[in-house]
């Protein structure tokens, strides 16, 4: 029988209950928003709605050029490339064993640099495509 090399993982229930006790991410941009919500308001209440409609489209861009560059890369997302992600893979053969570490950690950083950037940029175009378009 050959050991597993995946990490423990705390049972579903401990997971939920620690991820109830912290904020959601992004919590204090959200209320930030909320405020220059109510400012606009406060100023011109009859450019609210239209400052709701672009935040949506604005919003939903910026979901969409994450979902293209997922759909687009999908073997080449940033956090592949981290040290962190290495992982030990058991194959049938005892003697054979392999580790997906194909570049050294500096390599690997400016790969997860690389990749991120890549994100950045399909997300801020298809933020500023629907901003500019709509």
């Amino acid at each position: 029988m050959t050991k597993s090399h995946a990490p423990t993982r705390k049972p579903f229930a401990q997971r939920c209950v620690a991820r109830l006790r912290r904020p959601p991410r992004l919590s204090g941009w959200f209320l930030i928003a909320i405020a220059l919500a109510a400012l606009v308001w406060s100023f011109a209440p009859h450019q609210l709605p239209v400052s709701l409609y672009k935040l949506s489209l604005v919003t939903l861009a910026g979901v969409v050029g994450y979902w293209l560059d997922r759909s687009m890369f999908p073997y080449a997302r940033p956090d592949d490339f981290l040290p962190e992600s290495r992982q030990a893979l058991d194959l049938a053969d005892k003697d054979a064993s392999c580790t997906l570490l194909v570049a050294p950690d500096a390599e690997q950083l400016r790969l997860a640099g690389a990749a991120m950037l890549r994100r950045a940029l399909i997300v801020a175009a298809t933020m500023l495509a629907m901003g500019l378009g709509a």
